[in-house]
């Protein structure tokens, strides 16, 4: 059920908000990274990992861009205590999944746990804020 009164977050809330833009945040730089090759990005990974990345279909990148973008609009939602963050974050787990999905099934398994780390993050971030929503911590 909804809880119709607006209750005050505990403190934990605002730790995990924070620490959710954050971790989202460096998925903006990765990504931004990546699409414009920066040379710090370049430098930070081998010519393996260039070629295959230089190589992957523009729809993937779209999903990275789609995943990063709304997770953190999605975190900057819960910091403010908005209910859209929810959905913000849904279609976030939803482009994680079919990027990280494209992934394992492609087998680039050298990053398993950074990949499933992102999978499961996203996966929490949804719970997260579906449970504040029903907490009434968002309006």
């Amino acid at each position: 059920m909804t809880n119709q009164l607006q209750s005050k977050p505990p403190i934990w809330f605002w730790i995990v908000s924070v620490i959710a833009l954050f971790w989202n945040a460096m998925g903006v730089d990765q990504y931004i990274g990546q699409a414009y090759k920066t040379e710090r990005w370049r430098a930070s990974i081998s010519n393996e990992q260039f070629e295959i990345i230089s190589n992957l279909p523009a729809w993937l990148t779209a999903a990275f861009a789609i995943a990063v973008f709304a997770a953190t609009i999605g975190s900057v939602g819960l910091i403010l205590k908005q209910k859209w963050a929810y959905h913000l974050l849904v279609i976030s787990l939803i482009a994680v999944v079919i990027q990280m999905g494209y992934y394992l099934m492609q087998g680039y398994t050298d990053h398993l746990g950074m990949t499933l780390s992102i999978i499961g993050f996203a996966i929490f971030l949804v719970w997260f804020s579906k449970k504040s929503v029903e907490e009434g911590w968002l309006d």
